[in-house]
């Protein structure tokens, strides 16, 4: 009896042997089909919640609904107005040695009653002027924005220096910087 157990132990060890090389062949062609699966499970899911919490319909953008204008429609140039240029402003920029120029020129807006005034003023104006565009970095020129700044600055300028009711306003109408 003892050999009729040995046998049947040994046919039990040789099917369990060919099932674990049909159990081996069967994991390695479901390994790629259990990729294949989960990938269009994961397809499916991505669609489906893009699908499904997407609204149906795309709100509509408020309407601006413009009442008044915020720019004045009044006209730049006034029938009294004149523009009174300066002579040329030529100064360095920066605290290096000197490497880089400004050159600039500008008028001054004022009515044509006061041109006198301002022709009387130039030299005082210049030097307000200098004044100013020494204390500007090099990067400040580089700022698009900082041009309109420049522009308030030079303009508060020459109020300062000819009165509130001279000055108009200040047009830089050359700029070169070199």
């Amino acid at each position: 009896m003892a050999a009729g157990k040995s046998k049947k132990a040994g046919k039990d060890a040789s099917a369990d042997s060919e099932a674990g090389t049909a159990n081996a062949d069967a994991k390695a062609g479901g390994g790629m089909l259990g990729i294949a699966l989960l990938a269009v499970g994961a397809l499916a899911s991505s669609f489906a919640t893009v699908f499904f919490l997407t609204p149906a319909t795309v709100p509509e953008a408020p309407v601006c609904e413009t009442t008044e204008s915020a720019i004045s429609t009044e006209a730049a140039v006034r029938e009294n107005q004149s523009y009174v240029e300066l002579r040329d402003i030529l100064i360095t920029i920066g605290s290096a040695p000197a490497t880089r120029y400004l050159k600039m020129k500008v008028a001054i807006i004022s009515d044509s009653g006061d041109v006198l005034a301002v022709q009387d003023a130039e030299p005082v104006l210049i030097d307000a002027f200098t004044n100013y565009l020494r204390s500007v970095e090099l990067s400040d020129f580089e700022n698009p924005g900082f041009y309109s700044h420049m522009r308030d600055q030079l303009d508060r300028r020459s109020q300062l220096v000819l009165g509130g009711g001279v000055s108009d306003g200040v047009l830089i109408t050359e700029f070169l910087l070199r």
